[in-house]
């Protein structure tokens, strides 16, 4: 066996073993049971079912979507008005004093520069940089907050914040109002929304509109990824077209001002 043969054989029992300590510890599933399911078709349940799960009615469905809508509704007020902008996603861990936050105030300052208006999650770390560079270069930004069990604050840096419930809901106002997406380097949320973009993208559901991942060494490995997938024949060439990995802040805020069509360029107006 070849050195590199042991070390994915380690990494693959690493990685089992961390899937079988999750589901150890999990506890019960939050899943809602339908109203109608029959007792006796719950095995080993009956008696914990009302303590474990919840009765799913369709009163309550109905007052869910009446919730969803009104988050849509309260994102859409809001959100409408702003002019050519430009969402940067990132992670919330890395913060002031990391060489990452660092690398999003001047992501966010390059936007702000060029009369873009910046969108972000709205929480700290990355969005925090974006949003603070943004304020630093005396440019507009927004965040599309979200409500954790470990209550996510909005950053002090956002002009207007919006907060959210669903992330679906969020997803929809990060994505919906923007002419192109910034990567920051970022974990699950992060990648979440840059392959929610990516699909819309590549489906032809919104743009065509760039995307650019900040972090040249962090994003090496997509970049792999992507490669990986198109040679294995699940996407094509043209899927990568609309992607972009940068270390300069700069240029990537001259890649989304070149992207624009005239007319939407023509309402940039850059700060000194």
């Amino acid at each position: 066996m070849t050195r590199s043969t042991k070390s994915r054989s380690a990494a693959a029992r690493e990685w089992q073993k961390h899937w079988e300590e999750t589901w150890r510890t999990a506890g019960a599933m939050g899943f809602e049971m339908p109203a109608a399911t029959p007792p006796k078709k719950i095995k080993g349940a009956t008696r914990e079912r009302n303590f474990l799960t919840q009765t799913r009615g369709l009163e309550r469905e109905l007052e869910r979507l009446a919730r969803i809508n009104d988050e849509f509704a309260r994102g859409f007020r809001t959100f409408y008005k702003l002019g050519p902008a430009v969402t940067v996603f990132g992670s919330a861990r890395f913060n002031e004093g990391h060489p990452y936050y660092d690398l999003g105030v001047a992501t966010g300052r390059a936007l702000a520069r060029r009369g873009l208006t910046i969108i972000t999650g709205g929480g700290p770390g990355m969005m925090e940089a974006a949003n603070r560079g943004a304020r630093e270069a005396g440019g507009p930004s927004i965040g599309a907050n979200i409500i954790l069990p470990h209550e996510q604050a909005a950053n002090p840096y956002v002009d207007e914040v919006v907060t959210f419930h669903y992330f679906f809901v969020r997803k929809v106002m990060l994505v919906k109002y923007s002419c192109a997406f910034l990567a920051l380097p970022g974990g699950f949320g992060t990648l979440d929304e840059v392959f929610e973009a990516a699909t819309l993208i590549q489906t032809g559901k919104i743009g065509p509109f760039p995307i650019i991942l900040i972090g040249a060494k962090f994003w090496d490995c997509m970049r792999a990824f992507f490669e990986k997938l198109r040679d294995e024949g699940a996407i094509s060439d043209s899927d990568l077209g609309f992607g972009r990995i940068t270390d300069d802040p700069e240029e990537a805020a001259d890649l989304v001002v070149k992207s624009l069509p005239p007319e939407l360029r023509s309402r940039l107006k850059p700060l000194r």
